[in-house]
């Protein structure tokens, strides 16, 4: 077999400041979705469903407490120090396209996914 001939430039759905694909975000800045709910087991549950291949903005418009349900868990784009400690660290933890483990906030329980 022959070589793959190299690609020039960046893939089409890539971006600087993702270098995956994913949203563009402005230096300094994350962007991400989430699901907010109330228990423990509700939100275990839900990323279970997600591991198997469920769709997360589905997921996040029938579960989620967070007004940001009606965009599919979309919070956006925000910077350090405009969410909640526990929140922050877990997105700055993912990779782009990641699903966290349940995150314990004052809110409640959120299964967060990174998107840019």
């Amino acid at each position: 077999m022959g070589k793959k001939p190299k690609q020039k430039g960046k893939p089409k759905n890539s971006s600087p400041s993702t270098g995956k694909k994913g949203k563009k975000v402005k230096a300094g800045h994350m962007r991400a979705s989430h699901i907010l709910v109330k228990k423990l087991s509700i939100a275990e549950e839900i990323k279970e469903d997600i591991d198997s291949g469920a769709d997360f903005a589905k997921l996040a418009r029938q579960y989620s407490e967070c007004p940001s349900k009606k965009r599919g868990g979309d919070l956006g784009e925000f910077k350090r120090g405009d969410m909640v400690k526990e929140f922050e660290t877990a997105v700055m933890k993912l990779k782009i396209g990641e699903v966290s483990s349940p995150v314990k906030t004052v809110h409640g329980y959120h299964v967060i996914k990174r998107t840019g």
